[in-house]
């Protein structure tokens, strides 16, 4: 079997979990299929213990919700899935049902490119409860590793403070689609380019590379390896010098780099992929510069993160690109982002939105009910805090913001300080009516949005936190619901929601 063309293809309506589909059956046979349901997507914890994470995934997710069918063969084989008992898992009448589906809900999205926080909705999916449910895993799957690697992007070039970073991850990451979700988000993120040549042309991303270790090790000397290199690719000269004797390559380096500007080419720079790179950039930069390079960059690799590179430009490295790999598209020390996808309304049978909630053990696992929505308020010097708001009961002024973690911190918001509500309309009766933005107009969103946060709020360590909560009446209404749950209060003492 041919894998790749097997599960690389236009029907992925199974990328999904088992339960999805039992519960779509559950909720189709007993009549609930097309109940009206509002669900939202979003994360607990910023990632990476940082104070901020970037939106990422938008338009996968759209291509994902466009072409969502059942092909013919999806469903001869959910008609081969049997129970327990050894009987068919689903009734032949389901798979019809499926056979028939058409999308009708309607998506709403933080655009791409947006720093979202913890508890705020980065996507919202309102419509049949049946499909709602059915769009949960892949959408998590999507939005959750790019916006992860997004972040991740943001953060490398931030400690990069300007220089060019290159994604050089493809042989490290995590399988096929992995690297070609990982390229696209850190190139949101803001790196310059990528190795992944595949990347490159099905994203628009640069490319960049040169030779590895195994180009100087098939020649009889490093010195001959860099002059048949620049022979075959005079104007993609980057030569690693590594292989033996760092500091001996980059006087080879600058010895090949004479026999091109003598042929009217230039050497670009140097690649250093181990030892001590402060102190071996160091060196190499007066070697280079001593030669008469003085504009030939030096670019560093072997396993850089922001943490890595933040301590470089410290000890006053002389590195003027850097190439992040591994840390980079594997999320280095955070293996996934942990969005959830939760419940929060449903028509009831008079056609009355009913607010849902899920409690737990834990304070940060309890839902927020409501069609919400995202609210952020703007001063001259950039974003003062964002508002999560029910859109059925509306956003009262003065709106005043609760900390859902500590009810006692709040912050009061003027009617008269700017704001903009976050959430795009993507999709409409399953129709697609957002217009995208190219690749690039999302990378200046990353670096605009950046630009408007207060500088704790990026630090490494220990951010600052940047001011989210729910609005005072919506924080009410889910202490009320929490207690009615937890059989404190009755359903009359509650506060009424919109209908």
């Amino acid at each position: 079997m041919d894998t790749l063309a097997t599960v690389y293809r236009q029907s992925l309506a199974l990328l999904t979990d088992l339960y999805q589909l039992t519960m779509a059956y559950g909720y189709w046979r007993n009549g609930l299929g097309n109940r009206e349901a509002i669900f939202h997507l979003f994360f607990r914890r910023n990632p990476f213990r940082g104070g901020y994470a970037i939106a990422a995934g938008l338009e996968q997710a759209i291509d994902f919700v466009r072409g969502f069918r059942y092909a013919d063969d999806d469903l001869t084989y959910l008609s081969g899935l049997e129970g327990a008992d050894g009987a068919p898992l689903f009734a032949p009448a389901f798979i019809e049902h499926l056979a028939r589906l058409e999308l009708e809900v309607d998506i709403d999205a933080v655009p791409e490119g947006t720093a979202v926080f913890p508890h705020e909705p980065m996507l919202r999916v309102r419509g049949p409860l049946v499909q709602a449910q059915l769009l949960e895993t892949p959408l998590l799957n999507i939005i959750n590793f790019q916006t992860l690697i997004a972040t991740k992007a943001a953060r490398v070039c931030s400690a990069a403070d300007g220089d060019p970073v290159l994604e050089f991850g493809l042989r490290r990451a995590q399988g096929i689609d992995g690297s070609l979700g990982a390229s696209r988000a850190a190139y949101i993120g803001g790196v310059a380019a990528t190795s992944n040549v595949l990347a490159g042309k099905l994203f628009g991303i640069p490319v960049k590379g040169t030779h590895a270790h195994s180009w100087v090790m098939v020649h009889d000397t490093e010195l001959e390896a860099f002059a048949a290199y620049a022979e075959a690719m005079p104007n993609n000269c980057v030569f690693l010098v590594d292989t033996y004797d760092t500091l001996d390559g980059v006087r080879h380096a600058v010895e090949v780099g004479h026999r091109l500007r003598a042929a009217g080419h230039e050497l670009l720079g140097i690649r250093l992929d181990s030892g001590d790179l402060a102190w071996l950039s160091q060196r190499a930069r007066e070697i280079l510069d001593a030669g008469g390079f003085p504009d030939a960059a030096i670019v560093a690799s072997n396993d850089l993160d922001e943490h890595l590179i933040e301590s470089l430009k410290h000890q006053g490295a002389t590195i003027g690109v850097w190439g992040v790999g591994t840390k980079l598209v594997t999320a280095y020390d955070q293996a996934a982002l942990g969005g959830v996808y939760k419940l929060a309304a449903i028509r009831d049978d008079a056609g009355a939105w009913e607010y849902k909630i899920k409690l737990s053990e834990q304070a940060i696992k309890v839902s927020t009910p409501g069609m919400l929505n995202i609210r952020r308020f703007e001063e001259p010097h950039g974003f003062v805090g964002d508002v999560i708001f029910d859109e059925l009961a509306g956003l009262p002024q003065p709106c005043i913001i609760v900390d859902p973690a500590d009810a006692t911190r709040r912050k009061a918001i003027t009617p008269s300080t700017p704001s903009t509500e976050l959430l795009t309309a993507i999709v409409r009766k399953g129709n697609v009516v957002y217009t995208r933005p190219s690749l690039e107009a999302i990378r200046q969103r990353v670096q605009a949005q950046l630009s408007h946060l207060h500088a704790g709020i990026k630090r490494f360590q220990n951010p600052h936190s940047y001011p989210v909560g729910l609005e005072a009446g919506l924080f009410e209404l889910k202490q009320h619901l929490v207690l009615e749950a937890r059989g404190f209060i009755t359903h009359d003492d509650k506060p009424g929601g919109a209908a």
